[in-house]
């Protein structure tokens, strides 16, 4: 270490190539968090659904997502389901898809918790009114909701931004991915991962800071 000649120099020189990369992890980020909430929206109310057969699934599906790793459920989805099904699936897609996936077992229980702090006596009341279970939860239980879902799902936003590093296995050309592509040309891999790691930092820090923030003032109220 005493004798490494230390070229920051190197960053500047790349800045367009890691920040076409750093703009890639936030469109997976983004593009993940909308589906991973709508398909955890999907499987709350499946785990909650008065038909077993649907509550049988959607327990399986979070058994099984939350007791394998997320690497793992990444390649399968890259290198098994094309095979599988039949179909032809490139790296973005498959790394936005098992994201998705993963993320929508956790924030299906923040909806569930979330769901299950509106009083019962307000879906009874829905009910006498002769709401229909959609109507219900669209004029109802999802307004009362969604204030304690808010800041969890904010927090599952920070950890997809982690998370989406790991579609550079796949070769998505996210920042980790062109940090790898640079290091090797360079030769470089101690200040191009340091400050790949810094830049990660400037942005999940403040976002967990805010929500923390968030959640003492909803929690005052």
């Amino acid at each position: 270490m005493q004798s490494y000649s230390f070229r920051w120099d190197v960053i500047p020189n790349n800045l367009g190539f890691l920040a076409s990369g750093m703009e890639m992890t936030l469109f997976i980020s983004i593009v993940t968090l909308v589906v991973a909430t709508l398909l955890g929206l999907v499987i709350a109310i499946m785990q909650m659904s008065r038909f077993r057969l649907a509550r049988i699934i959607a327990l399986s599906v979070g058994e099984i997502v939350r007791n394998t790793p997320i690497l793992v459920q990444l390649l399968w989805v890259y290198y098994v389901l094309p095979i599988v099904f039949n179909v032809r699936i490139d790296a973005l897609a498959a790394s936005i898809l098992g994201l998705s996936l993963y993320s929508a077992v956790f924030i299906s229980e923040v909806f569930r918790a979330g769901i299950q702090t509106v009083p019962v006596g307000h879906r009874e009341a829905a009910q006498v009114l002769g709401l229909t279970p959609a109507q219900s939860f669209v004029r109802i239980v999802g307004p009362q909701a969604i204030r304690s879902v808010l800041p969890p799902l904010a927090a599952n936003f920070v950890q997809l931004i982690k998370y989406s590093s790991l579609a550079s296995v796949v070769s998505v050309g996210e920042v980790t991915r062109r940090g790898m592509e640079l290091s090797s040309s360079t030769f470089r891999p101690l200040e191009i991962f340091t400050f790949i790691a810094v830049v990660y930092f400037a942005i999940c820090w403040p976002l967990t800071h805010s929500i923390r923030i968030w959640e003492a003032r909803l929690a005052r109220r």
